[in-house]
């Protein structure tokens, strides 16, 4: 199973990665995660991406496609994987699609993770005043949502376009919108 999982900042991605992670037995590839991972291990991608970050830039999508490529060519890839954060806009869908069409690894599904943007806001800021964060007011949060919503919008359509959505409630406990994902990943076989 090669998944993507959409959704929002708060929506619940990363919680629902691990949980695949585990029940899919395939491994979950956070860009966030690569780049730190590389960075740190100092690799040629790796550094090139730590000039542009302590430069104040963003890391640009050639080089996080070529941390992906690596990643998606290792072993443990081959029954699947788990993209978690990752495309964020239209240009980076499209180049996503042609690295996995050259690995023959084409993305099965992609699964939105729906969430109300005032849960959003009221999620992140709840998390934001346990863990200390002052930078995740409700106000930075609706402005954060807004720029997502903005350049993502573009992606669920394009995958949409190509039958590969599903739409998933976001909202409920854990086990439920886990629930709700594995049954949008194995539908019930039509019966007539």
């Amino acid at each position: 199973m090669r998944l993507v999982l959409l959704g929002a900042p708060g929506s619940g991605k990363g919680t629902q990665a691990s949980r695949l992670r585990e029940h899919l037995q395939v491994p979950h590839v956070s860009t966030g995660d690569l780049l730190r991972a590389a960075v740190k291990a100092g690799t040629p991608l790796g550094l090139q991406a730590k000039a542009v970050m302590e430069s104040g830039a963003l890391v640009s999508d050639e080089i996080v496609l070529g941390m992906l490529e690596e990643r998606l060519t290792a072993g443990d890839t081959g029954n699947g994987f788990i993209l978690d954060g990752y495309p964020r806009n239209l240009v980076q869908a499209n180049a996503l699609d042609a690295l996995l069409l050259k690995l023959k690894q084409p993305v099965d599904i992609a699964v939105q993770l729906d969430v109300d943007a005032e849960l959003l806001v009221e999620r992140i800021a709840g998390r934001a005043q346990v863990e200390g964060r002052a930078d995740d007011t409700p106000e930075a949060v609706r402005n954060r949502l807004k720029i997502y919503n903005e350049a993502t919008a573009p992606v669920v359509d394009f995958y949409r376009t190509t039958g590969r959505l599903a739409c998933v409630n976001g909202v409920g406990s854990v086990d439920e919108v886990f629930q709700r994902i594995l049954e949008t990943l194995a539908p019930t076989p039509d019966v007539g």
